[in-house]
């Protein structure tokens, strides 16, 4: 489904979309112009919120890894024979 909307955009704004868009296809380029932001927005803010997570918990990983090793060094050296 379809909705009119009524936009006010600057003078630039429509030549760049004149510009880019096929003759009478501003609709079209302007939903897929918004819809590629958002995104791109959503895919940054993701890696940023993995990036915090990961950077508060990198002590703990650390801990954990270092915890571990041994076992799973034991456990590749029997599998390896």
């Amino acid at each position: 489904m379809h909705r009119r909307v009524n936009i006010t955009l600057p003078e630039e704004t429509i030549r760049l979309i004149d510009r880019a868009a096929a003759r009478g296809d501003r609709s079209r380029f302007i939903d897929q112009a918004v819809r590629h932001l958002v995104h791109e927005m959503r895919r940054a803010k993701l890696k940023t919120l993995l990036k915090e997570g990961a950077v508060r918990r990198a002590e703990r990983d650390l801990l954990l890894a270092e915890e571990w090793f041994s076992l799973d060094e034991e456990a590749w050296q029997r599998n390896r024979k």
